[in-house]
């Protein structure tokens, strides 16, 4: 009689740190932070929680990891050469764009300001500020500014979107601007004002506005 051996199913690629990382973001884009465990990972990944800890310590580690990648991503693609004004733009738009895309990543940012896409946002900026020649002692004053809106604005901005997802976000914002119509001329002119633009803006745009009106700030600085 035979001996039978048993055979075991085995992945045909290799597990590695990046296709961890990669359905990590899946699952986080998908079901948000809580869903994120190892069991869920193997699962998605076809393999057992231990070659996974192979690569990762922990969900810290790769909630980390997944932040960088993302926010990576979404900024190195700023050209080298281009004028310091606009990488501060291109940048502070890639993070806004990726946290558009990946709510998650606003919420996990604002938690460690060590990690590594912290550090790089932080960088980018603080880099730019130095080449358009921002007086020293102004430097750290107008690189808190810029960081503070950037990631403050995109956040909520991605807040806002969870909230519209589940209605619609111009018949939210057409019923708020409706009852700021509404709202006694006496004690609030100016919303009455903005009632209409605020109907019709465009986010992307009113962030970009924003930091122009930073930049223009910054730049008077002598």
């Amino acid at each position: 009689m035979g001996i039978r051996t048993r055979r075991t199913e085995r992945r045909t690629d290799a597990l590695s740190k990046e296709r961890i990382v990669e359905a990590a973001i899946e699952i986080l884009d998908n079901d948000g932070e809580s869903a994120l465990t190892f069991r869920a990972l193997a699962a998605r990944l076809t393999t057992g929680s231990g070659a996974i800890y192979w690569h990762v310590a922990d969900k810290n580690e790769l909630l980390a990891a997944a932040i960088e990648d993302v926010i990576t991503r979404a900024t190195t693609d700023m050209v080298g050469g281009t004028e310091p004004r606009e990488t501060i733009r291109a940048i502070a738009l890639g993070v806004f764009d990726a946290i558009d895309l990946h709510p998650w990543v606003g919420s996990q940012l604002s938690r460690e300001p060590l990690q590594p896409a912290m550090l790089q946002i932080f960088e980018g900026i603080g880099g730019r500020l130095q080449a358009l020649g921002v007086p020293e002692r102004a430097q750290f004053d107008s690189w808190s500014a810029l960081v503070n809106y950037i990631l403050g604005v995109a956040g909520q901005n991605a807040a806002n979107a969870r909230h519209t997802r589940e209605t619609d976000r111009s018949a939210f914002l057409s019923t708020v601007a409706a009852r700021w119509a509404q709202l006694d001329p006496a004690k609030y002119p100016f919303l009455r004002q903005v009632a209409t633009p605020m109907r019709e803006h465009d986010d992307r745009e009113q962030f970009l506005a924003g930091i122009d009106l930073i930049l223009a700030g910054i730049g008077t600085v002598r």
